[in-house]
């Protein structure tokens, strides 16, 4: 593909509404996730690899258990065990699964899960007593014999719709067995000696898998890392206390040429900056994916639970409780945070539990976003007074929104469009499109001209809450620059967005640097001890 055809660089920029209608991590993003931290997705991506030598896969990544402090023990960061956590590919359209990628976890103590004991007490009064902590001694990939707890896992596929599809368990080539590990959290530098070393272990935990019909290998990876999102996110939720605007002439200026009290980009802004997630990331050749489709897949991660829990009143470690029923979905992800800026309060928890072929039902949040509407609320005043202006309404006024009812449903003809057009939220990739390597990556995507970053798909370093910011207050209704010329998208008009041209940010920049430039490509996590 051109990767300077102007009708794909318009094509792919009008898309960059896709996901983003907000602007932080989808961390506890409905109240009933919020009871099921361990079932809660922070973030989904989906791209064309960029490791050297891998230009032929597409990596996945769903991201679980917000807001981890490294520190969080003694017991950190397990998955639950009676959850199925799933990846799902949509091939052609339809807005179904056609391939699902389903996890199922299991907990264990060595000694029959009675853990490590040690012999306590003086000879004749002596007692053999289990010990509290998950390690009681250092651990290595040579050596992890001091563990008193592990996790595994079983890598299923299903072929098919989830509920009614075919399914095969799929092999750990290493061993030809169906159970795969996950590494421990990195609980500190006295257990795993330093960030280097907790590398290697963990690298030791990444499989490749056999899929049916393949010739390539697959790879899967489950384990702690560093939360690759950055967002200034307790000042955006505090109804936006900052100027959301560029305080610089431009990113990292520093010289105060922008608006007037606007934020200044800065590390510091990161609230993330000290947290862990758990992430699941599996690698697939793109010829087994893409099915009879026309190269360009639909993607989203959920997780579900049995219908019944009961909480058994004499627990043990291995027998909680008991769970049955027919798996209910209680978590969503496709593009970053839809659910917690864009769906309304009282339907949180019912897209949290929906499927893409139903999301016509979230139109009226799309067709008449309230994101803009709450943010003139909290600035149109102030805007006005510091520029001496008299801005009727800072929200873009084109109603219905058909600019971002077009990206956020139905994607584009010839570049993120499925072979069949279904009205449905996910994050869509065209395969087609040759990944750009780490070092040359714009971490503002299809709008930096970097066609292989988001909205076409999206990758770890790139900055979705800085496009969100803009794209949503109506940048998209002004000329784009392509290739030097300023073009008009035709979507809206300038008279429709009176800020659409602004530099919304919210000062907190990332980038691919920040990230591995490898599988699983999120970084080592942050030790809980120095």
């Amino acid at each position: 593909m051109n990767k300077s055809s102007p009708k794909l660089i318009l094509s792919l920029l009008a898309t960059a509404v896709i996901g983003q209608l907000a602007h932080a991590s989808s961390h506890r993003e409905a109240p009933n996730i919020t009871r099921f931290p361990t079932l809660d997705s922070t973030d989904f991506y989906a791209f064309n690899s960029y490791e050297e030598g891998r230009g032929d896969y597409v990596t996945l990544i769903a991201n679980y258990i917000p807001l981890q402090d490294a520190y969080g023990g003694p017991n950190y960061f397990a998955m639950d065990p009676a959850a199925v956590y799933s990846v799902h590919i949509d091939n052609d359209g339809d807005a179904v699964e056609d391939m699902t990628f389903q996890l199922r976890f299991q907990s264990m103590l060595p000694n029959n899960n009675q853990g490590i004991e040690l012999t306590v007490g003086p000879e004749g009064n002596q007692r053999t007593v289990g010990v509290p902590l998950k390690n009681i001694g250092g651990i290595s990939a040579a050596d992890q014999s001091a563990a008193n707890f592990s996790e595994s896992y079983s890598l299923t596929l299903v072929t098919g719709p989830q509920s009614s599809g075919t399914a095969t368990t799929l092999q750990n080539s290493a061993d030809s067995s169906v159970t795969f590990h996950k590494p421990l959290d990195f609980i500190g530098n006295k257990t795993f000696t330093d960030s280097a070393n907790y590398k290697t272990y963990a690298d030791s935990f990444v499989y490749t898998f056999a899929l049916p019909g393949c010739e390539q290998m697959g790879k899967v990876f489950v384990g702690q890392r560093k939360d690759p999102f950055v967002v200034n996110l307790g000042k955006t939720f505090d109804l936006v206390n900052y100027v959301p605007i560029e305080g610089d002439s431009a990113p990292g200026a520093d010289d105060a040429g922008g608006f007037p009290g606007g934020i200044t980009q800065s590390a510091d802004n990161d609230n993330l900056a000290d947290k862990n997630v758990t992430a699941i990331a599996i690698e697939v050749p793109k010829t087994c994916v893409t099915g009879t489709g026309n190269g360009t897949i639909g993607a989203w991660t959920t997780a579900s639970l049995p219908q019944a829990r009961i909480l058994n009143p004499d627990a043990k470690f291995a027998s909680t409780e008991v769970n049955g029923g027919a798996l209910t979905q209680v978590s969503r992800l496709g593009n970053p945070l839809v659910n917690e800026l864009v769906i309304g309060l009282a339907d949180k928890d019912t897209f949290s539990s929906a499927q893409p072929k139903d999301d016509t039902q979230f139109a009226d949040f799309v067709t008449h976003p309230s994101l803009p509407e709450l943010l003139n609320i909290l600035f149109k005043d102030a805007v006005n007074t510091t520029l001496d202006l008299d801005i009727a309404t800072l929200a873009p006024t084109n109603f219905p929104r058909n600019d971002l009812v077009t990206a956020f449903l139905t994607g584009f003809p010839g570049v993120n469009q499925l072979s069949t057009v279904t009205p449905s939220e996910m994050l869509r990739l065209n395969t087609g499109i040759p990944a750009t390597s780490s070092d040359m990556q714009s971490s503002f995507g299809v709008a930096g001209d970097d066609l292989a970053g988001f909205p076409n798909g999206r990758r770890p370093g790139d900055d979705v809450v800085d496009i969100a910011l803009r794209v949503v207050m109506g940048r998209l209704c002004y000329p784009i620059p392509v290739a030097g010329v300023e073009t008009d998208l035709g979507l809206c008009a300038p008279e429709d967005a009176s800020v659409g041209n602004v530099n919304f940010t919210d000062g907190a920049p990332v980038n691919a640097s920040m990230m591995m430039n490898a599988f699983p490509y999120l970084a080592t996590p942050l030790s809980g001890s120095e």
